[in-house]
């Protein structure tokens, strides 16, 4: 029987794919031509393709009310990247069996794929009860005997309940309030059931409104989103792959039972040949759709060029992410064979509690302050900014908590001093800031630094991969190496000239092959190119979101006890009758501007630590060298006296650390000596 192209794609079920359809009827006439995403495709009355695949396209919204479609709304056309974040309203329609939610819900390994449901009677199986209106999680489908099941889960006590719901199940399943919220895109992909609308309610209002909007301005309500969906077809004597979305005006009859489906080519997705066993390998291919606006070497990929498949694996890859603070950061997939060199850099730690996850036992971390702490405890440390330590362990410290004493964590440290080293405690749920103080100034491979050390680790590349003809990581001010991951890569050749090989995501590059009837020429691969891989926003947070699934999240820090407020100056903005009366502050404000003005907030504080360090082991008077900034001077520009907020002599090292710019030093002194003498002009206008 023939329906709409529109109705036959809301019915269809994914795993009933692939389907051939005839065109019975519709607008477009005998050799009419539509022209879709730049492919022309004849959609005659009498011709036959094959469906392989669809996605939802774009949404049809229309203001909701009451749950109904407002009798005043007109329909709006919303692209998925459509900005905002959105909550999904339960749908009221019961489904009537575990059959039909399989049929119409998306379920499937992550977080979005495991829809809750429950039942308004007591579900009574073999091992377990479940009880009217519990909460149930649909977690995968499975096959057990012989018989398909889903996978479900309930929440008692803080405990999960597995258990086995089959196909067969009968009853009324509602579906759960969602309070998670979503992209549109995200609700396209996961949350819009089968032969059903969606109503999702705005979140958050949008921020940027302007007259290209479709939606009403200061609109917060509901919305009813229709699909249209994208269908992905093979034509009978094409070799690529034609795109049709699901509203066009034609009528379609499904007429796979009675026809040769073998007859088209058989397209397959790199998913689909990563899926092939390893005996198949090598094999020559076709590409029928490349991917579009992809970078080198992948813009080689386009259609019709042949290639030859190697082999399927998993690879480790380290995922790093640009270090800057003023515009988006760029994301990098770089493989073990990068033949670069890195240089460590410093990393920044927001607590007490990250310096002693950072702690390592093959070196001793050295951080310096960039934020002052004032302890409610006497027994422990109150950091100021400048102060530097040598990161020990934690333990535990006895502490008078309310008049009783109380055992807190604590992370013990030694504090650098002009001359020595003091012992001190620094409770663990102290909220501060800290830089490291790198003292290594080898370079390391990549594989070096993954054996060494603990992800997540501060680089910068200081030999370029002369292997890469444009290697984008050197153009990069730093990097952070977050951490190791494993991905599926097949290794391809070109087939017309195999000079070299290189390896393709298969989750993250769309692209479409069909196999030729002849066997891959080469067995023995030719050399394998590295390629550093750039991936997006959303690809990154996609890549974190897996690798993640199966970790512990870290545990939380210790919470800080609730004691009354201790005094402690505040630093508000300040004139020069304020700084008169409050010179300490003066010089903590003054020493952020100009650290801050220098652009050196970080760097020049870790060269001066370095300095400091290496003058207290080896004191050598030397000539012809920068000037050395002390821990004097930057203690003494946050907790000392303005009086004695001069540096003291200058002192020259022979050392292989980097030196701080003398016009700072010089700045410092001008800063200090000027508020020394406004505060000696200030004295004599009082006595007068």
């Amino acid at each position: 029987m023939a329906s709409t192209l529109e109705k036959f794609i809301h019915s269809l079920d994914p795993r009933a794919l692939p389907r051939v359809l005839q065109i019975q009827s519709g607008i477009y006439f005998q050799g009419s031509i539509y022209e879709m995403f730049g492919n022309e495709c004849c959609l005659s009355t009498g011709e036959v393709i094959k469906v392989i695949g669809f996605k939802i396209n774009k949404l049809i919204a229309s203001i909701c009310e009451n749950n109904e479609v407002s009798g005043f709304s007109a329909k709006v056309e919303l692209p998925l990247n459509f900005p905002g974040l959105y909550k999904v309203v339960a749908d009221k329609t019961p489904y009537v069996s575990i059959e039909e939610i399989t049929r119409k819900v998306s379920i499937g390994p992550t977080r979005f794929g495991h829809p809750c449901f429950y039942s308004p009677e007591d579900i009574k199986l073999a091992n377990i009860t479940i009880k009217h209106g519990e909460q149930i999680a649909f977690n995968s489908v499975e096959e057990v005997n012989g018989t398909m099941t889903v996978n479900c889960g309930v929440v008692r006590n803080n405990q999960s309940h597995s258990f086995m719901l089959p196909f067969s199940q009968e009853g009324k399943f509602y579906e759960c309030e969602d309070d998670q919220i979503y992209t549109l895109k995200e609700i396209a992909e996961w949350k819009i059931p089968k032969c059903r609308n969606r109503i999702v309610k705005l979140s958050n209002i949008l921020h940027m409104w302007d007259s290209s909007n479709p939606l009403p301005e200061n609109f917060d309500g509901c919305l009813i989103l229709t699909p249209v969906y994208e269908v992905q077809a093979v034509m009978k004597f094409r070799k690529d792959i034609v795109h049709i979305l699901s509203d066009l005006d034609v009528e379609v009859k499904d007429i796979t039972d009675c026809y040769d489906i073998s007859s088209f080519l058989q397209p397959l997705s790199l998913e689909d040949v990563f899926e092939r066993t390893s005996k198949e390998f090598p094999m020559v291919a076709e590409i029928m759709e490349g991917p579009s606006g992809s970078p080198k070497p992948y813009n080689l990929l386009y259609t019709g060029k042949e290639i030859i498949i190697y082999k399927k694996y998993q690879a480790t890859r380290v995922l790093a992410s640009e270090i800057r603070s003023d515009s988006p950061k760029r994301h990098f997939l770089i493989p073990m064979s990068y033949k670069g060199k890195f240089k460590r850099r410093p990393r920044e730690f927001p607590t007490a509690y990250d310096l002693e996850i950072a702690r390592s036992e093959k070196e001793q971390l050295h951080v310096v302050a960039t934020k002052a702490f004032d302890s409610p405890h006497k027994e422990l440390f109150s950091v100021s900014v400048g102060d530097q330590f040598l990161v020990q362990q934690c333990q535990t410290s006895e502490v008078l908590y309310e008049g009783r004493k109380k055992f807190i964590d604590v992370l013990a440290c030694e504090q650098i001093l002009s001359d020595t080293y003091k012992k001190v405690l620094l409770p663990m749920y102290m909220e501060g800031g800290f830089v490291e103080v790198i003292h290594d100034k080898k370079q390391y491979q990549l594989s070096e630094i993954c054996k060494e050390f603990r992800l997540p680790f501060n680089v910068k590349v200081s030999v370029r991969d002369l292997s890469i003809e444009e290697d984008v990581l050197a153009a990069m001010p730093g990097l952070q190496f977050e951490e190791e991951i494993t991905d599926s890569y097949l290794l391809i050749s070109s087939a017309s000239s195999p000079m070299e090989s290189w390896e393709i995501p298969v989750y993250r590059l769309n692209m479409s092959v069909h196999l030729l009837s002849k066997d891959g020429q080469t067995v023995l691969p030719p050399v394998t190119k590295t390629t550093v891989e750039e991936i997006s926003e959303e690809q990154y947070y996609m890549v974190r979101r897996y690798e993640n699934q199966t970790l512990h999240p870290p545990p939380r820090p210790p919470k800080k006890p609730t004691l009354a407020p201790k005094p402690v100056f505040a630093v508000p903005k300040q004139d020069v009758s304020d700084v008169l009366q409050a010179p300490k502050n003066f010089c903590v404000d003054t020493t952020k501007k100009l650290f801050s003005n220098q652009a050196a907030s970080v760097s020049e504080l870790q060269v001066s630590c370095q300095n400091d360090l290496v003058h207290r082991e080896n004191k050598k008077d030397m000539t012809g060298k920068a000037t050395l900034v002390e821990t004097s001077v930057i203690k003494g520009l946050t907790n000392k006296a303005l009086g004695k907020c001069e540096a003291e002599n200058e002192e020259e090292e022979e050392h292989n650390c980097d030196y701080v710019d003398e016009n700072i030093i010089e700045n410092i002194r001008k800063i200090c000596q000027d508020t020394i003498v406004r505060n000696k002009h200030a004295v004599s206008e009082g006595r007068r």
